[in-house]
């Protein structure tokens, strides 16, 4: 399995926070069927110095490109427009 981190920052305009609370229960569902179907290794919201949610941490795994390429297609916080700055990056889990 490839594996990915995400790094995706949410938009910072007054409709920012309310997207990413009518999209949670959506990106939530999606992440505990990722953890189900052996996707999913971490993930967790950024916060900034008051405790709000600005953006996300997921760490994830596919068989191939394509896989990824389908779970980003169908991701809420992407689909809905949350996450307005995303970064993916190959990465290994330390065998610790």
């Amino acid at each position: 399995m490839n594996q990915y981190v995400i790094i995706a920052i949410d938009g910072t305009d007054s409709q920012a926070l309310e997207r990413r609370m009518a999209a949670r229960p959506s990106h939530l569902a999606g992440a505990r069927d990722l953890k189900a179907n052996n996707h999913f290794i971490l993930g967790g919201a950024i916060l900034d110095e008051s405790g709000k949610m600005t953006g996300s941490v997921m760490i994830v795994q596919f068989e191939d490109e394509a896989a990824l390429q389908n779970w980003y297609c169908n991701e809420p916080y992407i689909q809905q427009n949350v996450w307005q700055s995303i970064e993916i990056k190959p990465f290994r889990v330390a065998d610790v």
